[in-house]
C-alpha cells in the first residue's frame, strides 16, 4: 500500500508526511482511536482517499486518510486487541494456559500492566466466568515463573521480563527494597507462601531473620503491634526452615510484658488474620492472668476481636467465666455496642440462659450512650434492622409485662428514625400480639376485654408462670443437650425438642394475649333486671316443660357438670340481656331448644367455681 499512498501524496490528496503512518495502519489492519476505541480497517478507498473502519457501535465508519493519519494509532497483529478481533476462539483457548495468555497481554502493553488493565482487556470476551478464580491461579503460576514480577500492591503493574529470575532472588530483592518493618513483613508473608519453590531456604532465612531482628528491637516500644507481627513472621520462617531461634532474639512474651502496654489497643492494631496467634502468645506470656485480662478487654474491642477472645476462652474451658462476664455487662447495661453486635450475631445454644429481652434493652442503652458520646453505633443498629428474627428470639421467653416495658422503651428510643422504629415495633407485635394496643394506641375488636373471675385469672397466671419460668427454660436445656449429640439432620431428640419449643411458644403467646385482655371480677355488682355475667337463670324447656338452671360467669369459668357456663358460649349469648318472660332459642347438645326465662338471680359469691 505504500506505493498507493505515495501516488496520493504526489497528486496532493494527502500530505507526504502521512505516508508512513497510513502504510503502518493499512498493514496492521487494526487501530485505536482516543474516543472510539479499537477498530478494524475494512477497506482503503484510494479514489476518495479514505478508510472504512469498524468501531464498536460505528460499523463501516468512513474516515479521511489525512485525519486517520493524525488521529489513529496502528495496533500490531500480535497485540491482544488485534488477536481478539481476528481470532477470538484461539485467544479463549489460550486462557487455559495462564502464563502464555499473560505474556501476550503484557507484551501488548510494553511488558507491564496493572491487574485492572489485564482484567479489562480479558473480561468478558476471553474469560467470561469466575475471573477471580482464574486470576488467583494465574498469580500463583506467575510467582513460580521466573519471567514475571508480581507486585504486592494491586495498583502496581505486573511486569514481564525476558531474562528469568528465580522466585527466591525476586523476593529477596523485594525484601531488601522494602521500606519499613511493615513492608518487610508483607514480603516475608509472600516468602512463606512460596517456600516450597525456594532453592536455598537456609540462606534465605538467615538473611531475612538477621534483618528482622534489629527492626523488631527498634519497633518493640514505639510500635509493639508491628513488632509482634514481625516476631510471628520470623518464628514461622524459623519453623519452616528448621532453624533454631537465637537466645538474644526478642520474643512475643517480652513485647506483651513490657510496661505501658494497652492490651485492647495493641490487639486492634494487629491484622485480624493474626488475632488468634496474638491471643495465644498473650496467653503463653501471662499463664496466670490471661483469662481475667481477656474478660476485662472483651467489652473494649471490636466485634471481630470479641469473637476471637470468646473463642480462646471457650476452647480453654472458660465458657462459664465468659457467660458470667457477659451476663454482668448486659444486666448492668454497660455492654458496648461492639460486644453486643458479636453476641447478637452468635446466639448459639451455649448462651441460651443469657439471651433474652434484657439483651435488647442493653442494645438500646449502648446505642443511646454512643449517640451521647458521639460514637458511631451504626453497625449494631443496622444489624438489628437486618436480622428479622432477632427481636422475636430475644423476647420469646419473656413475661408479658417485660414485653410491654420493652415496647415502651423502643417507642421512646432516639436511636431509630420513625420508619425503622415502626418496623421494629411491628416485629414485636407479630411475636407478641398482646402489645398491639401499646403500639397503636387503641384496642381492636378482637382485643376487647375478657370478663373473668379472680379465681380463673389466678389459675391462668400460674399456668403462664409455669410455662415461662419452668417449661421453656427446661426445653431450652433439652435443645442444648440434644444439639451436642451431633448431626442435626438425624438428631431426633433435637427435632422433638424444637417441636416442643414451638408448642410452648404458641401457648405462651396465646396466654399473653388472653391475660392482657382479662379483667378480673367477683360479680358482686351483677344486676338482675336482665341476664348478664354473674347471674343465675331459671328457664323452662318449652318442649319438655322441664326446668333448667344456667349460671353465667366469666370467660374461663365453664363447668357444664355444675351448670356453669361462660358468658361467651352460644347458650349464654342467646340469654344475655333478656328479661323474665322472654322466650329464647339456642342450640344445646346438638339440637335446637326453646326456653322461657322464669327467674334471674344474682350468683352467690360463696358458690365460687371450681
Amino acid at each position: 500500500m505504500k506505493e498507493e499512498f505515495e501516488k496520493l501524496a504526489a497528486t496532493g490528496k494527502i500530505e507526504g508526511r502521512h505516508v508512513a503512518a497510513l502504510t503502518q495502519l493499512a498493514e496492521a489492519g487494526c487501530c485505536i482511536h482516543r474516543s472510539w476505541g479499537f477498530g478494524r480497517i475494512k477497506s482503503v478507498d484510494t479514489v476518495f482517499a479514505r478508510f472504512a473502519i469498524d468501531f464498536s457501535g460505528k460499523p463501516g465508519h468512513p474516515m479521511d486518510l489525512s485525519f486517520a493519519a493524525e488521529s489513529l494509532k496502528a495496533v500490531p497483529k500480535d497485540h491482544i486487541l488485534a488477536r481478539k478481533a481476528t481470532d477470538l476462539d484461539a485467544v479463549r483457548h489460550l486462557a487455559a494456559h495462564h502464563i502464555d495468555l499473560l505474556k501476550l497481554v503484557l507484551n501488548s502493553y510494553g511488558g507491564k500492566a496493572t491487574t485492572d488493565q489485564i482484567q479489562q482487556v480479558l473480561v468478558p470476551d476471553v474469560i467470561a466466568d469466575d475471573w477471580k478464580k482464574w486470576w488467583e491461579t494465574a498469580r500463583r503460576e506467575m510467582k513460580k515463573d521466573g519471567h514475571f514480577i508480581v507486585p504486592l500492591k494491586k495498583t502496581e503493574p505486573v511486569v514481564y521480563q525476558v531474562q528469568e529470575t528465580s522466585l527466591q532472588n525476586r523476593l529477596l530483592a523485594d525484601f531488601r527494597a522494602a521500606k519499613g518493618l511493615k513492608a518487610r513483613i508483607v514480603v516475608v508473608s509472600e516468602m512463606l507462601k512460596g517456600l516450597s519453590d525456594m532453592k536455598d531456604k537456609a540462606a534465605l532465612a538467615t538473611e531475612v531473620i538477621a534483618a528482622l531482628n534489629p527492626d523488631i528491637a527498634a519497633y518493640q516500644r514505639t510500635q509493639p503491634a508491628v513488632a509482634l507481627e514481625a516476631i510471628f513472621a520470623r518464628d514461622e520462617l524459623c519453623a519452616a526452615c528448621d532453624r533454631q531461634s537465637a537466645p538474644d532474639e526478642i520474643t512475643a512474651a517480652q513485647v506483651w510484658l513490657q510496661d505501658g502496654i494497652r492490651f485492647g489497643a495493641l490487639l486492634e492494631a494487629i491484622p485480624a488474620a493474626k488475632h488468634h496467634r496474638a491471643l495465644e502468645s498473650f496467653k503463653a506470656a501471662n499463664p496466670d492472668r490471661w483469662a481475667d485480662i481477656l474478660r476485662s478487654a472483651i467489652n473494649l474491642v471490636s466485634a471481630k476481636l470479641a469473637k476471637e477472645i470468646a473463642s480462646i476462652l471457650i476452647s480453654n474451658g472458660k465458657l462459664n467465666l465468659l457467660k458470667e462476664t457477659l451476663s454482668k455487662l448486659i444486666s448492668q447495661h454497660t455492654a458496648s455496642s461492639e460486644l453486643l453486635l458479636w453476641f447478637s450475631r452468635e446466639r448459639t445454644e451455649d448462651y441460651v440462659d443469657i439471651l433474652g429481652p434484657e439483651v435488647f434493652r442493653a442494645m438500646l442503652t449502648s446505642m443511646e450512650r454512643d449517640q451521647f458520646n458521639e460514637k458511631r453505633s451504626n453497625r449494631l443498629r443496622d444489624f438489628i434492622l437486618e436480622d428479622q428474627a432477632l427481636i422475636a428470639e430475644l423476647t420469646a421467653s419473656a413475661d408479658i409485662e417485660v414485653i410491654k416495658d420493652l415496647t415502651r422503651a423502643l417507642k421512646l428510643s432516639p436511636v431509630f428514625d420513625d420508619m425503622d422504629k415502626r418496623s421494629l415495633l411491628a416485629r414485636l407485635v407479630k411475636a407478641h400480639p398482646a402489645v398491639q394496643s401499646l403500639v397503636s394506641g387503641e384496642q381492636t375488636k378482637q382485643e376487647s376485654a375478657l370478663l373473668v373471675s379472680w379465681e380463673s385469672l389466678e389459675r391462668r397466671r400460674l399456668e403462664y408462670q409455669d410455662i415461662v419460668e419452668k417449661k421453656i427454660p427446661a426445653n431450652s436445656k433439652e435443645i442444648a443437650i440434644a444439639r451436642s449429640y451431633g448431626d442435626l439432620r438425624e438428631n431426633h431428640e433435637y427435632k422433638a425438642a424444637k417441636e416442643m419449643q414451638k408448642i410452648l411458644m404458641r401457648q405462651k403467646e396465646d396466654l399473653e394475649a388472653a391475660l392482657t385482655r382479662a379483667r378480673g371480677t367477683d360479680f358482686s355488682n351483677a344486676k338482675t333486671e336482665v341476664v348478664g355475667p354473674g347471674t343465675v337463670v331459671q328457664a323452662t324447656d318449652l318442649a319438655s316443660n322441664q326446668s333448667e338452671s344456667f349460671t353465667i360467669l366469666g370467660a374461663w369459668d365453664s363447668d357444664p357438670d355444675k351448670g356453669i357456663i361462660s358468658y361467651l358460649t352460644p347458650v349464654a349469648m342467646a340469654l344475655l340481656n333478656r328479661k323474665v318472660g322472654d322466650e329464647v332459642e339456642f342450640e344445646l347438645h346438638g339440637s335446637k331448644r326453646r326456653h322461657r326465662i322464669e327467674k334471674i338471680a344474682a350468683w352467690k359469691m360463696e358458690a365460687a367455681p371450681v
